[in-house]
């Protein structure tokens, strides 16, 4: 496995996510973000910690699980695992940071859109990704990117944070031969 980010190279990259999202909101007012199980939930909390620190305020942070929501529940998925969603604010008109560790195809974010949308309609939802590493089948692109990383198909990234167990944070490449 091929380092992509230290643990300290992870803490600058939500810092300056936080500072682009500030930017992009002006501020904090009825700014909120979602994670998106499991890794954009721990990333989506540290934003929001890192904005309180900044800001004197944190953003309110929801948690979803997209598991009935993806386009391949019934095909690709032995016993799916159903997380918790929990979004303790009124979507209705609130403007709405979606966050996930790592974009892919654009599958998951086009099922967390889905959910979104069945807790009523955001004044505007905008998408925050630790990684990107490309390859999209969706026409889904980030409004904040901490890392573009160049990977095959095959290639798998791994984002460690500490809240899952792991020693240390960090993201990892695993490089198909």
């Amino acid at each position: 496995m091929e380092g992509v980010l230290s643990a300290a190279d992870l803490r600058r990259t939500v810092r300056r996510l936080a500072l682009e999202i500030i930017e992009s909101a002006r501020g904090t007012d009825e700014l909120r973000l979602v994670g998106i199980h499991s890794g954009g939930v721990h990333l989506a909390r540290r934003l929001a910690q890192t904005i309180g620190e900044l800001e004197g305020a944190c953003p309110v942070v929801g948690e979803m699980d997209i598991t009935l929501y993806r386009d391949d529940l019934y095909t690709g998925l032995e016993k799916p695992v159903m997380g918790e969603t929990r979004i303790p604010f009124d979507v209705e008109g609130a403007r709405l940071v979606l966050v996930d560790d790592v974009l892919f195809t654009g599958r998951t974010v086009r099922a967390a859109l889905g959910l979104l949308m069945d807790y009523g309609r955001p004044a505007s939802i905008q998408l925050a990704v630790l990684v990107d590493r490309g390859h999209r089948e969706l026409p889904i692109e980030a409004n904040f990117i901490g890392r573009r990383v160049e990977t095959t198909l095959r290639d798998r990234v791994t984002v460690s944070f500490v809240e899952d167990g792991s020693d240390a944070d960090g993201v990892f490449l695993g490089r198909s031969t």
